[in-house]
């Protein structure tokens, strides 16, 4: 086999190859979803991506006779290392064939990047980042990944652990189904909170550019409060809030995107995706054309929610507000046709929430993401 040549790449043609390229490693695949060729060139725009404001990347693309049969990102999160005070470099945007060699080619090319640049570690996958898509599936191949997950070749574990990286951190998604998520003890448990606590549901308001702005003012703040003390959490730049708010509300439903508040004071805050990437997997060419035909002919038979994000001020997080958030996304979502509900992604370790999605709402774990981490 003749040998593979790793290159930096910055062009706009060889970023739209290292994009293009990914499809050709799940060949067959019904559970792949392909990228969306724009929204993947906006996501590594370093001059429009407001992340990289404050963090580096470098692409890598493998070629042996011409053909692309790997690739990787080496990224520093300088907001990061700020935050957690340490010197963690990352990767992500993995792709590669199935041969070791090449992945130890690759993963030396981000490490050495990251080395020359001071870094001691190397962590991921993070696509650009922990507030993107991030981990490695390990378990629950059997189905396409909701929206915003990752998704990836059996193969890839061994890859990775063939070159040295071992476990930093399991990343869970529970499934949750309305036939035992929403029972008549739940409900009667979440009025008495309500009550009790006199919390009061509001949607956020989608039709006034002005009370939008407002809002999303109102959920940057709740974000970068309530998931403070979780590992590997770093705030979202005023910026990158904006710039995520706007791609957001494109797909969002005011439905499903809600502000808790106690007594009138703004408590919390939850986000629920429909899962659109049910209409997706069938958009094998990966073109906007196509995927605006799949959403239009496909939409009204999505039966999924993503809850993306559920945050409660600390000040607020022994009222229950979050049964509550819970209880209200299942709710809605159930005469809209919403069977099941992915909660994502959720550390090993979050003891709280794992208590409150298996004991309280009944949901069961049924795919794992790991992050992994070598020392440099």
């Amino acid at each position: 086999m003749n040998a593979v040549h790793i290159r930096p790449i910055d062009s706009t043609p060889d970023i739209k190859k290292f994009i293009a390229c990914q499809k050709d490693f799940y060949p067959g695949d019904p559970n792949f979803v392909p990228p969306i060729m724009m929204d993947r060139l906006k996501l590594l725009n370093v001059n429009k991506n407001p992340f990289f404001k404050h963090s580096r990347m470098q692409l890598f693309l493998a070629e042996r006779n011409g053909k692309v049969v790997g690739r990787i990102a080496a990224i520093i999160n300088d907001n990061h290392n700020l935050t957690h005070n340490d010197k963690v470099g990352f990767f992500g945007f993995f792709e590669c064939e199935n041969n070791q060699e090449t992945a130890n080619s690759l993963f030396d090319s981000a490490k050495q990047w990251l080395c020359e640049r001071g870094m001691d570690a190397m962590r991921g996958p993070a696509n650009p980042s922990m507030n993107d898509e991030c981990g490695l599936l390990i378990d629950g191949f059997d189905s396409p990944p909701v929206i915003l997950m990752t998704y990836n070749p059996r193969y890839y574990e061994a890859l990775f652990e063939g070159y040295g990286l071992g476990k930093v951190k399991d990343l869970h998604a529970y499934i949750l189904d309305q036939n035992t998520f929403v029972s008549d003890k739940m409900s009667r448990l979440v009025d008495v909170i309500r009550k009790r606590s006199e919390i009061t549901i509001r949607e956020v308001n989608f039709k006034d550019k002005k009370a939008f702005l407002r809002d999303v003012e109102t959920l940057k703040g709740i974000y970068n409060s309530a998931w403070q003390p979780n590992w590997g959490f770093v705030k979202f730049t005023d910026e990158e809030f904006d710039f995520l708010a706007a791609d957001l509300k494109q797909i969002a439903n005011p439905a499903y995107t809600l502000i808790a508040e106690v007594k009138g004071k703004v408590a919390g805050f939850a986000l629920a995706l429909p899962d659109i990437n049910q209409c997706l997997v069938h958009n094998k060419s990966g073109s906007l054309l196509g995927a605006l035909w799949h959403l239009f002919t496909k939409k009204s038979s999505i039966n999924l929610l993503r809850i993306i994000v559920l945050g409660v001020l600390p000040e607020f997080q022994k009222h229950g507000v979050d049964a509550v958030l819970y209880q209200e996304i299942g709710a809605r979502g159930l005469p809209r046709g919403i069977k099941y509900g992915e909660a994502s992604w959720i550390l090993e370790d979050n003891e709280p929430m794992k208590k409150a999605l298996t004991t309280t709402m009944h949901g069961t774990v049924y795919k794992t993401y790991r992050m992994y981490q070598l020392p440099i």
